[in-house]
C-alpha cells in the first residue's frame, strides 16, 4: 500500500509541474507587457516630449503670420513626430466668414481680437499670442522722403490701405483719425499683404502695415516707424475651433504657441510679448 501511495504522489507532482511550464511560458513574469510598453513610449520607454497626439491640423491663420507660422508649423512638426500643420491665410474677416460657413479647420489666430470675439460660438477660450505695431511702408531708399503719418495726407501721394473691415484697416483708420489726418487712399486691400504687395511693386508710395511684414521685403521696401504714442497695437489671439475633429491635437498646438520655443520664433519675426 505505501509503494502505492508513493507512485500517486509521484504521478500527482509530475502533472502539476506539467500544467505550470506553460503557464510560466505565457506570463513571463510581465516581461513581454514591459517590453511592448517601453516600445510604445518610444525610444527607452519614454514618452514623446509634449505629450501631443498625432493629428493633421488645419490652422486658419491671419496673413501678417504667413511667414513666421510656416517656420512655426516646422517646429512644431519637429518635436511632434506624426503630426502635421497645415496653415490657411488669409485677412481675418475673411477667416471669420469660413468660420461661419463650416470650413473645415482645428484652429484660429486672427490679427484682433475683435474679430476673434465675434466667434465665441464657434470657438474655444482665445489666448493672445503675440502683438504688433504698424509702420509706413515705402519705396526702397524712400523716393517720396515720407517721413510720418500727416505726409500720407499729401494728395500728390499715391496711398494704399488696407479696408476697414479689415483689423489692419481698422487700425489704420484708428491712427489716422487719432491724428486728424484725412487720406484719400488709391486702393483698399483685403488684408496686410495685399498692401504690402503695391508698394513692394510700386503701385503706391506708401502704405501703412504691421512692422512684421515690413520686415518680410527690407529689399524691395523701407519702414518708416510711427511713435508709440500715435500708433496702435494689434493683439492676435489663438483658439481652438469647436468643429474640430482633433479637438485635443488642436488644443496642444494652440497652448504650444505660448511657450518660449514658440515666442522665440514669433519675436524673432518681430512680433511683441503678448
Amino acid at each position: 500500500m505505501s509503494l502505492l501511495l508513493t507512485r500517486r504522489r509521484t504521478a500527482a507532482a509530475v502533472l502539476t509541474a506539467a500544467l505550470l511550464v506553460p503557464l510560466a511560458a505565457c506570463g513571463n513574469d510581465g516581461s513581454d507587457t514591459e517590453k511592448d510598453s517601453a516600445a510604445s513610449a518610444g525610444p527607452s520607454g519614454s514618452a514623446p516630449a509634449s505629450g501631443a497626439p498625432a493629428a493633421e491640423l488645419t490652422v486658419l491663420a491671419a496673413a501678417s503670420l504667413t511667414d513666421v507660422f510656416k517656420e512655426a508649423g516646422a517646429a512644431y512638426e519637429k518635436e511632434n513626430p506624426g503630426t502635421k500643420v497645415t496653415f490657411s491665410f488669409a485677412g481675418s474677416q475673411e477667416l471669420a466668414a469660413q468660420v461661419k460657413q463650416g470650413a473645415p479647420a482645428d484652429a484660429l489666430v486672427t490679427a484682433d481680437t475683435k474679430t476673434m470675439d465675434g466667434l465665441s460660438a464657434e470657438t474655444g477660450s482665445p489666448t493672445v499670442i503675440a502683438k504688433n505695431r504698424l509702420v509706413i511702408a515705402v519705396g526702397e531708399g524712400n523716393p517720396e522722403k515720407v517721413g510720418s503719418l500727416k505726409d500720407l495726407a499729401d494728395t500728390k501721394l499715391k496711398v494704399v490701405l488696407a479696408a476697414p473691415e479689415v483689423p489692419v484697416g481698422r487700425y489704420s483708420k484708428q491712427i489716422l483719425d487719432a491724428q486728424k489726418i484725412e487720406v484719400k487712399p488709391v486702393s483698399q486691400e483685403p488684408n496686410v499683404r495685399a498692401v504690402l504687395s503695391k508698394v513692394e511693386l510700386g503701385e503706391a508710395d506708401a502704405g501703412l502695415v504691421y512692422k512684421t511684414d515690413a520686415a518680410t521685403a527690407t529689399d524691395k521696401v523701407d519702414a518708416i516707424d510711427i511713435p508709440d504714442a500715435e500708433n496702435a497695437v494689434a493683439s492676435y489671439p489663438a483658439a481652438t475651433l469647436k468643429a474640430s475633429k482633433h479637438s485635443e491635437a488642436a488644443a496642444a498646438f494652440v497652448a504650444w504657441l505660448s511657450t518660449p520655443a514658440a515666442q522665440k520664433i514669433l519675436q524673432g519675426a518681430g512680433f511683441q510679448q503678448p
